[in-house]
């Protein structure tokens, strides 16, 4: 039996003129879905024959949640909707499937962290999707800021004298004043990480002073929910997902200038894990001569950097300066007439002069990828965030045989130990000797706090190694001191340093420069990172080791953080 009543059934019907009427509106309603599923039926076909899945949307409850997706705006448009939403799927409709709406498709599906499937719709079928944005509810828009005028900041750290007097500030305060403390704290306390963890009993709130994670406080476990909506609110995180890592940025507000941080969320046993990074980027403008190079060091690296072309490497762990080490030695560079990009993951510091580009290796735009664009952009100076693999290796390299200052960093333990990595990446070896200029070594050792500083006595054994260690010394800086008056400084813990004895870090280094006899066994390709070593404190090298008692002797840090992060 046909789905629609004939014409002639219709027209039997007829008599009086309210019937005639009826069965004209009758009539002009079936012509009407004739042509609608004749509609649908072409719009079928059509999905058939070019392999698309296909939707008739006429009727199907599309959630508030689903249409939100896409702005209304947008969605007319491009002709396209979101017709379906969940954590990890979004589904997506349109009357025409071309580039543009699958890359559009694309972005939505990143934006969401969830997949995208695009469907092909009639024109009929989009219209009475369209309709359904006639009936949202107007929302707010969230801010992504939190405002902290500079009375809140002075009502939080007016008492906050040190780390222990925290605690007992949290108690008996509400989600949102809880959230204030503990960024203003941060702030106060120099903290350039927020750690918040769940745990079995309470919710753990660390801080990450001068490179050191330290524990604050302990709060109910009950608050942790709330807590975790709020941050998810305000950094642009779905509260639904928390299966699942998610990332996004804050805004903060102060009275002396704005302050970016980002929110990073990622599930464990007993609830999401929350890391806010604080980015000063005030605080990030550090110069060349502000880095900690001393001496020799510091005339051999102002040197190298001065040179038209060749390789800048820094080596060494995550988190121990190597990007501000190259920060510092561009904003050296960064001149009228000379032109420098960098290529990044993520760009966190912005500076002024510089074309500054961030990977995405989701949209495969990689380090390589990226590195090659940028040397058809004519630079002088290249700066990659970091060389991963061959490909990156190679263009780098030839980039500095070929007229460019390229800097770069690369994980390892020592600055002798880059030249191996490079090997067994499967760089040649007669590349890489001509283009490297100069590799440092580096950690970061906190500070010595100048306000409370002391003589500290050392035991008979630390006092052997220190000993052991600078007699090791090239004898330009062995002379320099006073092996029978050796004297070293300690931070008692004061108001300034927050009861720690460290205000504020340093670099330590080993600047290690390429001669003939390195060249030679580089161009062996059995080159072993002690072997370097060897050849390189034979030639002159201060090692990190080296370095960071020296400063101990100035009285810039302790013997026990300069054994603490080099050994």
């Amino acid at each position: 039996m046909s789905d629609f009543q004939s014409i002639n059934e219709l027209m039997k019907k007829g008599g009086t003129k309210k019937k005639s009427d009826d069965v004209q509106e009758q009539l002009t309603q079936q012509i009407k879905n004739i042509r609608q599923k004749g509609k649908e039926e072409d719009t079928e076909k059509k999905a058939k024959e070019l392999s698309l899945p296909y939707i008739n949307l006429y009727g199907f409850p599309v959630s508030a949640e689903s249409l939100r997706v896409i702005p209304e705006a947008q969605a007319r448009e491009k002709n396209i909707i979101c017709f379906y939403s969940a954590p990890d799927k979004i589904k997506l409709a349109s009357t025409e499937i071309n580039e543009e709406i699958k890359e559009l498709a694309y972005q939505l599906g990143e934006k969401n962290h969830a997949e995208s499937e695009l469907y092909l719709v009639s024109a009929n079928s989009l219209d009475y999707v369209m309709k359904l944005y006639a009936n949202l509810p107007i929302i707010k828009p969230v801010s992504k800021e939190i405002n902290i005028t500079e009375e809140e900041l002075n009502k939080y750290q007016v008492e906050m004298n040190n780390i222990q007097s925290l605690e007992e500030k949290f108690k008996n305060i509400n989600i949102t004043d809880i959230l204030t403390l503990i960024i203003a704290s941060a702030l106060k306390l120099n903290s350039s990480d927020i750690h918040v963890e769940a745990e079995e009993k309470g919710i753990a709130v660390r801080y990450r002073i001068d490179g050191v994670l330290h524990d604050v406080a302990n709060l109910p476990i009950e608050q942790w929910k709330r807590f975790v909506s709020r941050i998810k609110l305000l950094a642009a995180l779905k509260i639904n997902i928390d299966d699942k890592p998610q990332d996004g940025r804050v805004t903060l507000k102060l009275p002396s200038g704005n302050i970016d941080v980002r929110v990073s969320t990622m599930p464990t046993t007993y609830g999401e894990s929350v890391v806010m990074r604080i980015l000063f980027s005030g605080s990030k403008g550090v110069t060349f001569d502000d880095l900690g190079f001393y001496g020799d060091s510091y005339n051999k690296l102002k040197r190298e950097i001065e040179r038209p072309n060749g390789m800048i490497i820094t080596t060494g762990p995550t988190g121990s300066g190597k990007t501000t080490t190259l920060y510092a030695i561009l904003r050296t560079l960064n001149k009228p007439g000379v032109k420098i990009i960098t290529l990044e993951d993520p760009v966190e510091i912005k500076m002024e002069g510089v074309n500054q580009s961030q990977v995405d290796p989701s949209r495969d735009y990689t380090f390589a990828k990226g590195l090659r664009s940028i040397l058809r952009q004519d630079p002088d100076i290249c700066m990659v965030g970091e060389i991963r693999d061959l490909e990156t290796a190679e263009i780098a390299i030839q980039a500095a045989l070929t007229g460019h200052l390229m800097l770069s960093t690369i994980h390892t333990n020592s600055a002798s130990g880059a030249l191996p990595r490079f090997l067994s990446m499967g760089v040649k070896p007669f590349l890489l000797a001509p283009s490297l200029n100069a590799i440092i070594g580096q950690r970061l050792v906190r500070r010595t706090c100048p306000k409370c500083i002391e003589e500290e006595k050392i035991d008979d054994e630390k006092m052997a190694r220190v000993k052991e260690q600078l007699e090791k010394l090239p004898l330009g800086e062995k002379e320099k001191i006073d092996f029978n008056n050796l004297k070293f400084y300690r931070g008692k813990g004061c108001e300034a340093c927050s009861g720690l004895g460290y205000k504020g870090r340093i670099g330590i280094y080993e600047i290690f420069t390429m001669n003939k006899e390195i060249e030679e066994i580089i161009l062996t390709g059995q080159t072993s990172e002690y072997a370097i070593q060897e050849i390189a404190v034979k030639n002159g090298m201060v090692t990190m080791v080296q370095d960071g008692l020296l400063k101990a002797l100035n009285k810039v840090t302790t013997v026990e953080e300069v054994f603490r992060v080099t050994e």
